[in-house]
């Protein structure tokens, strides 16, 4: 994990749970502010923290809103949210996360969709054969992107591969994916597409008529958001409610004490055993495909 650790806090399945990280040193950062965007920028080879193991259904992300940006479970209508499984899919279909220091800007339309951002850091779909854990920091390639419209908003979701993968040397654009993993792309559309309907909501829409783009197009969508969160990190944008408090940029107005990260951890509950999964959550959902 490149040196990052984490430590939970209250119990996993539950509204309290959080998951906090720590560097190499031991000191407390944030996930979406103190990880570098880049593992290795000469090799254009980023950092990717994984917020959802593949195959599991709890929708965790790292809570953009909370001091030190933990990784939390979504709450919807104050119940855990579950993604559901449509068949034939089970769970999330690879490891799913975020690259770090991008913010993908509410106030920003994009050119190419037309819908500004999720205010969110930008998703990645990891497409290799491990199955990471919550809260991994790893190394990827980018491959490619699909522009999912979620709602009105831009949800740019990148394709990518971990450099630990064995195969990761065949693939280098979303060409290779295809190629090799025939299917793969075309059920990440169909589950993109469908995961909101068991919940009553209309199927989601696309950006391209749901055609990937290239590597080099994914690589233009990262650079622009991380733009993005340089302006809102140095406060030349307002971010709202976003909680910016950071421990290493320098430049940066929210930056703060370890003293004062430590104090947030030690106010968060202290860890417990894992809650279980509701039974329901394994249902599977079968419906007519539009």
């Amino acid at each position: 994990m490149a040196g990052y650790s984490v430590e939970e806090r209250a119990a996993p399945h539950s509204l309290e749970y959080r998951l906090f990280f720590k560097d190499a040193a031991g000191r407390y950062i944030s996930p979406f502010h103190d990880i570098p965007i880049y593992a290795d920028a000469g090799k254009n080879v980023f950092n990717m923290v994984v917020e959802v193991p593949r195959w599991t259904n709890a929708k965790m992300e790292i809570a953009t809103k909370d001091p030190l940006n933990p990784i939390k479970q979504d709450v919807k209508k104050g119940k855990l949210r579950y993604v559901a499984n449509v068949f034939p899919h089970k769970g999330y279909i690879w490891n799913y996360g975020a690259i770090p220091q991008t913010w993908e800007d509410p106030g920003h339309k994009d050119e190419s969709t037309g819908c500004c951002g999720d205010n969110d850091p930008i998703d990645v779909c990891e497409i290799g054969s491990k199955v990471c854990s919550r809260g991994e920091v790893i190394k990827v390639k980018v491959l490619g992107t699909l522009a999912l419209i979620d709602e009105g908003e831009t949800d740019w979701k990148i394709i990518a591969i971990n450099t630990e993968d064995p195969e990761a040397d065949n693939y280098n654009d979303i060409t290779d994916v295809r190629r090799m993993k025939p299917g793969y792309l075309e059920a990440t559309v169909d589950w993109f597409r469908r995961y909101k309907v068991p919940d009553g909501k209309p199927e989601n829409q696309f950006a391209f008529n749901g055609e990937f783009k290239d590597k080099d197009f994914a690589m233009k969508v990262i650079k622009c958001t991380h733009e993005h969160w340089r302006a809102l990190i140095a406060k030349k944008t307002d971010g709202g409610e976003i909680s910016c408090t950071n421990l290493t940029v320098s430049d940066s107005p929210f930056c703060c004490s370890q003293e004062c990260a430590k104090a947030t951890v030690d106010a968060a509950p202290p860890c417990k055993a894992a809650n279980p999964i509701p039974p329901e959550v394994d249902r599977w959902f079968y419906y007519q495909k539009n």
